[in-house]
């Protein structure tokens, strides 16, 4: 997909992929050069991980093993 460069030299990241990506106004991307150009990347520093194993039994996992390690 093609993007003019501003005067700026500001490029404007499609919505297409910034709704895939979860990238929001004000979000932090990270612009470096690789082999074919240059490579925009996404930074979540604030990605929230609450409730990712929920349902998993980590919890149980990781209470038996702390019941083991006080023995």
């Amino acid at each position: 997909m093609a993007q003019k460069v501003g005067p700026k030299g500001q490029v404007v990241i499609p919505k297409k992929f910034r709704d895939e990506l979860g990238i929001e106004p004000g979000d932090e991307v990270v612009v470096s050069l690789s082999e074919n150009g240059v490579l925009i990347q996404s930074v979540h520093t604030t990605k929230s991980l609450r409730g990712m194993f929920a349902g998993s039994g980590m919890l149980k996992m990781l209470m038996d093993d702390r019941r083991k390690e006080a023995r």
